[in-house]
């Protein structure tokens, strides 16, 4: 995650014309990929070292991240799992783990998202939108991990919200083409979807986009951008 960091920071640093600072980036960032470190099969290091270009995405995906589906899946470094899952071209197989494991809070009744959800949890659970019934487990009572067991991890939590971002990236297609906010790209990745429809923020007002499978399985999209933003496929 250093890495990545200096990385861009050597970008940012560019574009404002700092070379210092920039040439600083690049030198500690060629230090530190003097050392790969392992994996050690966890599925948040193999992600991280798939999106720096330490591990090969589709060897990362292989031997670590398909292994066990949402299993051992996170909250937080979720995102980076799915962003390491797309660089290996696997876009069903993320959305598949989005269902199943974000999915699964849905079915014990979150409308936010969870900072610690372990699919192990699954068995016997109560509701949380319910009281807790004999014989259920309440699953935020009795789970957590490190400091977080026990009315300790938090229903609401930004960090567990990768998908969000990753659906508009990757299945509504929409990322930032340059600098400046003015320029996105779209190009959907729809899996096994009839459609994808969503919209997009900018500074100029929302993208709207819609991505519709014809009876050949071609997507047709609609793209409908404010004044003055540029959309380029």
């Amino acid at each position: 995650m250093t890495i990545w960091s200096l990385e861009k920071g050597a970008e940012l640093s560019s574009i404002i014309g700092d070379d210092e600072t920039t040439e600083l980036c690049k030198t500690t960032v060629s230090q530190l990929r003097s050392v790969t470190p392992p994996h050690n099969n966890s599925k948040q290091a193999a992600a991280l070292l798939a999106l720096t270009g330490m591990l090969d995405p589709q060897t990362a995906y292989n031997d670590v991240l398909s292994v066990g589906g949402a299993k051992n899946f996170s909250t937080f470094y979720g995102y980076y799992m799915l962003e390491a899952m797309a660089k290996a071209g696997k876009y069903q197989e993320a959305m598949e783990i989005i269902s199943t494991y974000w999915g699964a809070m849905l079915d014990l009744g979150a409308t936010t998202f969870w900072e610690d959800f372990n699919m192990d949890w699954l068995q016997n659970a109560g509701r949380i939108d319910e009281m807790m019934s004999p014989g259920k487990v309440d699953i935020h009572a009795a789970y957590g991990d490190y400091c977080y067991v026990g009315h300790r991890h938090s229903f609401c939590h930004g960090w567990a919200s990768g998908p969000t971002v990753w659906l508009s990236q990757h299945v509504l297609g929409i990322q930032l083409a340059a600098p400046g906010g003015k320029t996105f790209r779209v190009k959907p990745n729809l899996g096994n979807l009839a459609f994808a429809e969503g919209t997009y923020p900018t500074a100029r007002g929302p993208i709207y986009v819609k991505h519709t499978k014809n009876s050949k399985g071609k997507v047709i999209s609609v793209v409908k951008a404010p004044k003055g933003i540029r959309i380029i496929k």
